[in-house]
């Protein structure tokens, strides 16, 4: 019970088979013991989505990689890799359990993140069409209460040890080394935009004009075109951010806290943050199911993009199957002793015609109610 409670150290199966050699514990007691529990605690998804995983990764994990020993398992691979990103634990503490060396763990973290990125990201974190669009804008308004939107955009700080020679890039405006990552959720928490890797002395400003995303909107693709009507006008799909985001056209974050607002702004703040609040759901859920989020020490600078993309991938296929969710791995995801940077986005940035769709918004609030 005492191991139990020791979430972040205590990873392995609660009881002992000592006649078991390690390189048996795959094949004799995960393949054959493990229940529906077992399977969700330490890979983070049921059997059933285990295999689907496994299944739709053949084709870039190919048995006779030189990487690995040939009679190392397609399925083994992937296990080794899902039990690191699910635990955090070290490559020198996972080796045993698995009956292989901490080098063939580095190689399978590796070569299965790789192929998840390759394989998976084209089915579960890509751009949607124009009906998704609107499906989503559907979602937004019926679970959320916020029209003729398609997401909710956000950051999140990923703690690393940086190298030494770029130490200064990598300290973010609350002093504490991380790499950056920008997404963006559905109204569902699924990820559909991630643009990862940045260095923590970014701001939220500057990391979205060199995204992707940036280029999207301004090419229009984030909208059918022409734009649907909202409140009588031809309006863009909006994001919704935070004061970390310039104020466009097609984002909008909050009016400023004073006690100059009326009571319409207010209104607005308060049905703005509570949809946005579906990224910041989001962002828990992904660094409670895969803790290596919590602290990447023990992978390379140039590893952590496909890494972060493939918990992002994850996450949706989880989310995706309907995998059951422990709200018990939520303990320690938000340490104290790391707050997050809140930079407010330079002004120069601002679209003055983005005032003209807040005030839309106010109106139709006021005209709905609560």
């Amino acid at each position: 019970l005492v191991a139990r409670r020791r979430r972040t150290s205590c990873y392995f199966y609660p009881r002992a088979w000592p006649s078991l050699r390690s390189t048996d514990w795959w094949e004799r007691v995960v393949l054959k013991e493990f229940g529906p529990q077992d399977w969700l605690e330490k890979f983070r998804m049921s059997k059933e989505t285990f295999f689907y995983v496994c299944n739709q990764l053949r084709p870039g994990l190919a048995p006779h990689s030189t990487h690995f020993h040939p009679t190392l398992p397609l399925e083994k691979r992937v296990a080794v890799a899902l039990w690191h990103l699910a635990t955090n634990v070290e490559y020198q503490t996972l080796s045993p359990l698995f009956g292989v060396g901490p080098s063939t763990v580095q190689a399978c973290v590796r070569e299965v993140s790789y192929a998840i990125v390759l394989l998976l990201k084209p089915l579960y974190l890509r751009l949607p069409n124009e009906k998704e669009l609107e499906n989503m804008v559907r979602i937004f308004r019926t679970r959320w209460g916020f029209p003729h939107c398609i997401g909710a955009l956000d950051s999140l700080h990923i703690p690393i040890h940086p190298p030494l020679r770029l130490s200064a890039d990598y300290c973010n405006g609350q002093g504490w080394h991380s790499i950056l990552t920008q997404a963006t959720v559905d109204g569902l928490g699924q990820f559909w935009d991630v643009s990862t890797a940045f260095p923590g002395s970014m701001e939220n400003s500057a990391v979205l004009e060199s995204s992707s995303l940036w280029v999207l909107a301004k090419e229009g693709r984030l909208c059918p075109n022409p734009p649907k009507h909202f409140m009588g006008k031809a309006q863009k799909y909006v994001l919704l951010g935070d004061a970390t985001y310039p104020l466009q056209d097609w984002i909008l974050k909050p009016y400023q806290e004073d006690e100059n607002l009326t009571q319409r702004q207010l209104q607005f703040n308060y049905r703005l943050k509570r949809a946005h609040s579906v990224i910041e759901n989001a962002f828990l859920r992904l660094k409670a199911r895969w803790q290596i989020l919590l602290k990447c020490d023990d992978c390379s600078l140039e590893l952590l993009p496909t890494l972060v993309l493939a918990c992002c991938i994850l996450h949706n296929v989880c989310e995706a199957h309907d995998n059951p969710f422990n709200e018990e791995w939520l303990e320690g995801t938000e340490p104290t002793e790391l707050p997050k940077p809140c930079q407010p986005a330079p002004a120069a940035m601002e679209d003055g015609r983005a005032e003209q769709v807040r005030e839309l918004m106010c109106q139709y609030f006021e005209s709905c109610g609560e």
